[in-house]
């Protein structure tokens, strides 16, 4: 794969491959350049890959030389959805491509679509087991050195003839972009953000041949730049900013040279594949899970999050970007925060000078929008952030581009542009001396910012000046990254040895005891090292279309509500879980401790110990039936509350500011010796829900059954078709609870659109309602 990579880079160069020839000399100089030119250019490209080559092998042996340190020689991964990726691709290596589990159906759970076919092609081949991480990693460390090779011809020197210094200057890609250790944690990770980084500078070379391609070949030029966008889409789908910036600079970039029609073309080129891509996985999902979105994106995100307000979801959001930023500013790239600014100063200062400024508004455009789409999902402040990586990657691309730009002799910057930089950076070191535990604020008026940022212009007009600032950031980021670096790599090799302590050990003892099904928290390393069918709760393995994705975000009440949906001869025998994350769960539906995980010095994994219990699901459905059934009637229809299938049936509607999951094991009404079961929801005072119970017979009279367990007294009234018919007097009870109200014929239709609306003065907790005529 390497050879490959490296002959398609030889392909990249040569059309731009001529006789050498005397370039112009640049006033100042004494070396001959030209001389010295001529004498190094043959050799250049293979010293380039020879460079590249090194660092990224130096870099990849060192984050999994800790790894098996850690593990004694063996194999794993920092992060337990890693494994999840391994499932899904030992499922597609199998013939079950988007399975979590082979037979469990499709899931929309993995968010990389790409990768874990890619990581089955590595299964196919003799990969299996933990080995499969060492595929991982080599195609990591494959993507890694490709994209080095491809961001030298298209970030550094994109001009069709690169000149003496853009060809010395590239050589600080390697260095500057795998000298971030939080960034390298994730590409060795054996996540997809390699794969993604791979993808990316292929879409950047379809991009800048777009721009090259004649008239007559921008339109099929920019459909490639659109497929390459689609692969982008499929490997992370935050990538649709990243595309759209590539597909809009090419059209504003070309517009005047290919006139309206054609630069419509080139949008449409450059975008449709994208759509397409993102509006086939939608239906997909839609069609195969009952679901728009995909399963990680309704757990993750704070949208899909029912019992939020629209300010607290936007709080939510904005807390996310700010983390964004100052945990990467602030942390990743220093060990002292005032020195955090200098390699993004390095990459805005690719917008100051008129050489990169195309390139440079490029990597940020995309920084930003990734930025901007990513501060959606809530798991942007776990996993060591690397969810933020690639937008890192592109500032550490842009700084590189920068400090090439700024060092050169005819690379003065624009003068406004620094002003505003520097003000910008003079706000930013104010935040980052800020006293530790505080709010981060802007602390120095803007306009000794503003004069701050005119000094720092003055400076720059001078090219000694610009040699020492540039070669003084590089210097001091890379004396303040060098301790989060050593870090990175011993977190690396702790948390793989934590995954493996854990969740490994303990899926290779659930394989010896050959359970039927498995259910589990985590999704990934316990299910693949079992090599046994599994239920996933949290929702991304899915099984069966039910839509436990859904149910997690509602709470572990709609979990087992969806449970009572799943066949008793399928249900998990075992539950492999961490008792801390999952509250009554274990005390209420298991009947024995068989085992217990423990991880020593964990840094990664979820709890301090995976505990096996014996399933025991007696009590799933025995709240189904009604207890007080009025005479001579029958059950007509029934609203199962906290079932989500069942709302979904009913048109059921919590209230916006309310209807948080319940649920209770109380004695059966009926049978006082035996324990009942059953999920529901919280309507506060003043608050209602509504639903349509159907299959009625018009014109007769009915009688609504709503089942409660009353905490304290309440009253709930009854409207049918928005008309007040009954009120129900609850009063608290230490027991279940069935009401009867009666619904006069005459409102009576075939389908019944029911209010209950609590006036309190307790909450109305309702667990089941039944209509009977």
């Amino acid at each position: 794969m390497a050879v490959a990579l490296a002959l398609a880079y030889r392909r990249l160069l040569s059309p731009w491959r001529t006789a050498p020839r005397e370039p112009e000399p640049e006033p100042g100089y004494v070396v001959d350049r030209a001389s010295f030119a001529r004498r190094v250019a043959p050799l250049d490209g293979a010293l380039y890959t020879l460079w590249a080559a090194c660092w990224t092998l130096a870099s990849a042996r060192s984050f999994y030389g800790y790894m098996l340190k850690q593990t004694g020689g063996e194999w794993s991964a920092p992060l337990d959805d890693v494994f999840i990726h391994f499932d899904y691709a030992r499922a597609t290596a199998q013939g079950h491509p988007f399975e979590w589990v082979a037979g469990n159906g499709y899931s929309s759970g993995n968010t990389s679509l790409l990768y874990p076919f890619v990581l089955a092609a590595g299964y196919l081949a003799g990969f299996t087991g933990t080995r499969i991480m060492v595929w991982a990693a080599i195609v990591a460390a494959t993507c890694v050195f490709g994209t080095l090779l491809f961001a030298r011809r298209l970030l550094v020197f994109p001009e069709a003839r690169p000149d003496t210094w853009s060809r010395a200057s590239s050589y600080l890609l390697p260095p500057v972009m795998l000298g971030i250790g939080a960034l390298d944690w994730s590409l060795w990770s054996g996540m997809e953000i390699a794969l993604f980084m791979a993808t990316w500078a292929a879409a950047m070379a379809a991009y800048f041949a777009l721009l090259r391609a004649a008239p007559d070949r921008a339109i099929r030029r920019a459909w490639v730049l659109g497929a390459w966008g689609a692969v982008m889409i499929v490997t992370r789908p935050e990538a649709v900013t990243t595309i759209a910036v590539l597909g809009l600079a090419a059209a504003y970039l070309l517009r005047r040279t290919l006139g309206a029609a054609r630069t419509f073309g080139v949008l449409v080129g450059a975008g449709l594949p994208g759509v397409v891509t993102v509006a086939t996985q939608s239906i997909a999902n839609r069609v195969l899970t009952g679901e728009w979105a995909a399963s990680g994106a309704i757990v993750k995100l704070a949208v899909y999050n029912p019992f939020l307000s629209g300010e607290e979801k936007l709080a939510d959001y904005l807390f996310n970007l700010k983390y964004e930023i100052l945990r990467n500013t602030e942390y990743h790239f220093t060990d002292v925060p005032a020195y955090g600014i200098l390699l993004p100063a390095l990459a805005f200062a690719a917008l100051a000078v008129p050489r990169t400024r195309h390139v440079g508004a490029i990597l940020w455009a995309q920084i930003v929008g990734w930025a901007l789409i990513v501060a959606f999902n809530g798991q942007v402040r776990w996993q060591n952030e690397r969810y933020t990586m690639p937008a890192v990657a592109w500032l550490l691309l842009a700084a590189a581009v920068g400090a090439s730009g700024l060092m050169r002799r005819t690379g003065r910057p624009n003068t406004v542009a620094i002003v505003v930089v520097g003000a910008l950076i003079a706000q930013a070191v104010g935040v980052a001396t800020r006293t530790p535990g505080t709010n981060p604020e802007l602390r120095l008026a803007w306009w000794m910012a503003i004069g701050a940022g005119a000094a720092g212009a003055l400076a720059l007009t001078l090219w000694p000046v610009r040699i020492a600032c540039v070669a003084a950031a590089l210097v001091l980021a890379h004396v303040h990254q060098a301790p989060n670096l050593r870090g990175q790599r011993w977190f690396f090799g702790r948390a793989s040895r934590n995954i493996r302590d854990q969740h490994v050990v303990a899926g290779r003892w659930i394989a010896k005891q050959e359970p039927h099904r498995v259910l589990v928290g985590d999704a990934g390393a316990l299910m693949y090292a079992s090599g046994k069918p599994g239920l996933d709760i949290i929702g991304l393995g899915g099984y069966a279309h039910l839509p436990f994705a859904r149910a997690g975000v509602q709470g572990l009440p709609a979990t087992l509500e969806l449970l009572e949906h799943v066949p008793p001869s399928d249900r998990p025998d075992l539950l492999a879980i961490y008792p801390t994350w999952w509250g009554v769960l274990p005390t209420w539906f298991s009947s024995d401790v068989i085992a217990r995980f423990p991880v020593e010095g964990n840094v990664i994994c979820g709890g301090y110990e995976d505990v096996v219990y014996t399933a025991d699901w007696h009590l799933l459905g025995t709240g189904a039936r009604v207890r007080s059934l009025p005479e001579s009637e029958t059950v007509r229809d029934e609203v199962d509350v906290a079932d989500l299938l069942s709302e979904r049936d009913h048109g059921y509607r919590a209230p916006a500011r309310g209807g948080w999951t319940d649920m209770k094991i109380l004695a059966d009404p009926k049978e006082p010796a035996a324990d009942l079961f059953d999920g529901g929801r919280r309507i506060s005072p003043s608050l209602a829900e509504t639903f349509t119970l159907h299959s009625l017979d018009a014109r007769r009279t009915a009688h609504l059954v709503v089942r409660s367990a009353p905490e304290k007294n309440t009253t709930v009234h009854v409207r049918i078709h928005d008309a007040d018919v009954a009120t129900l007097e609850f009063e608290r009870t230490d027991g279940w609870v069935e009401r009867t109200a009666e619904i006069p014929a005459g409102v009576v239709l075939q389908d019944l659109d029911v209010t209950l609306v609590n006036s309190g003065p307790g909450d109305f907790v309702d667990y089941h309602v039944w209509v009977t005529q």
